[in-house]
């Protein structure tokens, strides 16, 4: 078993909850699970699997997991980042606890993954589906940057190495809460988006391959035309990087994530600009309270 505690955020996730911490028993020493207020019996399914539940507020992700990190007396060399809706395959936590012994008192002080996407119940392999993540590192030494969206995990110094393995992206919840979800992210997109207009968004030293993507981002993206943007990523993700080679399941992911989500950051965006014209930073507080009040956000 690995000196290893594993940290994760939950809201009415009962769906996911199980599985998610089955995937990880007899590799992680211990599971930590910060929830914020479910509804559901997702408190006490945690619990029947063994892991220690905590209830916080819930105001961003970032600050979320730090807290995480902060107040659930970690005592162990290594934690562990993971979702609701992710599993560890035995091959990846295999791999993992080789890595963890290998690197434990030298300068890697993280191990970044990339994971298996499922949208309804197909695995995708093409377009805007890979997604990389640092997922494990040293106490002390890691921590989520504090960013209302697109949220890294950083390393304050050492540098991180890459699994083979990939663990398991796999939702079980309906396109209604993919939905609500992903409108609850535009306002986050929005907020950082337009804080970085102002000059107000801190960088931080990250991942390379995370810096690069998001220099991208917001050097190249952000400044194509609004709203024709959104359908350029599409374009790009679903033809160019082969999407439409993962059938009807891969044209409804791209769509939403590459397209419809996009051009509600950019309708989010407008909104700010015609009715806060002279804060654009504020946000809708009805919108994100009616939002809160449903399903998970990260």
């Amino acid at each position: 078993m690995a000196d290893l505690t594993a940290i994760i955020l939950t809201k009415n996730e009962s769906k996911n909850i199980v599985a998610c911490l089955d995937s990880i028993k007899g590799f992680a020493k211990r599971a930590v699970v910060v929830d914020s207020g479910s509804t559901d019996n997702t408190v006490e399914l945690a619990k029947s699997c063994g892991a220690d539940v905590y209830f916080n507020e819930f105001e961003y992700y970032a600050k979320q997991f730090n807290w995480g990190i902060d107040n659930t007396n970690i005592q162990t060399k290594w934690i562990l980042r993971l979702d609701a809706d992710e599993r560890f395959t035995l091959e990846l936590c295999k791999e993992a606890e080789m890595l963890m012994s290998k690197h434990a008192d030298d300068d890697v002080n993280g191990i970044t993954m990339e994971a298996w996407l499922y949208f309804l119940g197909k695995r995708l392999k093409y377009g805007a589906s890979k997604k990389r993540k640092l997922m494990i590192f040293k106490c002390g030494i890691g921590r989520i940057e504090d960013r209302k969206r697109d949220a890294h995990s950083v390393l304050s110094h050492g540098r991180s190495v890459p699994t083979k393995e990939r663990f398991i992206h796999h939702d079980f919840k309906d396109i209604n809460s993919f939905i609500t979800k992903y409108n609850y992210y535009a306002t986050r997109e929005m907020e950082d988006y337009l804080a970085y207009k102002k000059g107000n968004s801190s960088e931080i030293q990250t991942d390379e391959k995370i810096q690069s993507t998001r220099k991208k981002k917001f050097g190249l993206y952000y400044k194509a035309p609004r709203f024709f943007r959104a359908w350029l990523w599409f374009v790009y993700n679903y033809y160019f990087k082969f999407g439409f080679l993962d059938g009807k399941e891969g044209y409804i992911y791209h769509y939403f994530e590459c397209y419809w989500y996009r051009y509600l950051v950019d309708a989010k965006i407008c909104e700010q600009e015609i009715i806060n014209p002279a804060s654009e930073q504020q946000i809708n507080v009805k919108d994100l309270k009616s939002i809160k009040e449903r399903g998970k956000y990260e």
